[in-house]
Parts: C-alpha cells; structure tokens; sequence
C-alpha cells in the first residue's frame, strides 16, 4: 500500500458532497485529487497533502497534525501535510478539503507538458 485507501475514499466521498469535478492522478508515490486540472487535495502515505495557499498555510499552522509540505529539505509554499490525527475526525478531513476547494480557484494551474 502506497498511500491510504481509507483516506482516499474519505475524500472522494467530500468533493462529491461538495459537487467538485474531479479527476485521480497518480503522483508523488500517492493519489492526488485535480479539480479544474489543478492539484487541490491528496494524500501521500498516511498523509492528507493540502493545497491551500500561503495565507492559509500561515492560518492553520497550529491545527492537529499540521506541518508543512517538505519533500526536499526545501517546505513548498501554500502546501501542508496533515498527519492522521488531524483528519481523523470527519469534521477536520471537512475542515482541510473544504479550505482546498476554497483555495482552488485562486491557484495557478501548472503547465502542461508537451508531447
């Protein structure tokens, strides 16, 4: 198991609530979550990955589980990793894909790779 099925399911069951188009990609040796061809949520291992902005990311810092996104030595902006103890809870999981929804339209879609 690469990442958390649980938590994937979990998800998938939030932005279907909240009506958000999405598609599944495999990346980062996880499952991330595109809405309007934007990485929005995912999770990696065990870890729900958020893409919510710098503002935010400054704002729920002090949240259960919270820290940020650093694969490299190097935090990426605007992204955090939530450990399981900050989505256990059906309202934190809520809390964390509702503020990635939130952030969305306002993130800047990557470019596409040319083939």
């Amino acid at each position: 198991m690469a990442y958390s099925e649980h938590l994937a399911d979990r998800i998938r069951q939030r932005l279907k609530e909240q009506k958000a188009p999405f598609e599944e990609k495999k990346m980062m040796g996880g499952l991330c979550f595109m809405v309007d061809d934007k990485m929005c949520v995912g999770v990696v291992k065990d870890d729900l990955m958020a893409r919510i902005g710098e503002e935010l990311q400054l704002a729920n810092m002090d949240r259960t589980g919270c820290r940020p996104m650093d694969f490299t030595g190097r935090p990426m902006k605007g992204y955090v990793f939530v450990s399981p103890e900050g989505v256990d809870h059906q309202d934190d999981l809520e809390h964390w894909v509702d503020l990635c929804l939130q952030f969305n339209p306002m993130a800047k879609s990557s470019k596409k790779k040319k083939k």
